[in-house]
């Protein structure tokens, strides 16, 4: 059976291309490797441009799974079980 070609109106605008490959995830981190910021009050963890991707317990129980670089446009896919989350969550977060 021969696939359908997708015509560009269900595509969406060319000039959108470029955006979605931009919000392709840099890496997978496991939540286990992030690190714990009282300050944040996020899990952190070290992007290449110097500052840190955060992702917050609040997103993190919500089911999000990307963590963001305030300093630039890197994202990365938190991996983690819905158990790293009552192990890894301080209390009061």
């Amino acid at each position: 059976m021969r696939e359908a070609a997708i015509s560009p109106i269900a595509r969406g605008p060319a000039w959108a291309e470029p955006a979605r490959a931009a919000m392709s995830s840099y890496d997978e981190v496991d939540l286990e490797d992030m690190e714990w910021n009282a300050e944040l009050g996020a899990f952190t963890f070290q992007c290449p441009c110097g500052d840190v991707f955060q992702i917050t317990p609040a997103e993190l129980r919500a089911g999000e799974e990307i963590a963001h670089c305030p300093s630039c446009s890197l994202v990365v896919t938190v991996v983690y079980e819905d158990d790293d989350l009552k192990e890894l969550i301080p209390e009061g977060f």
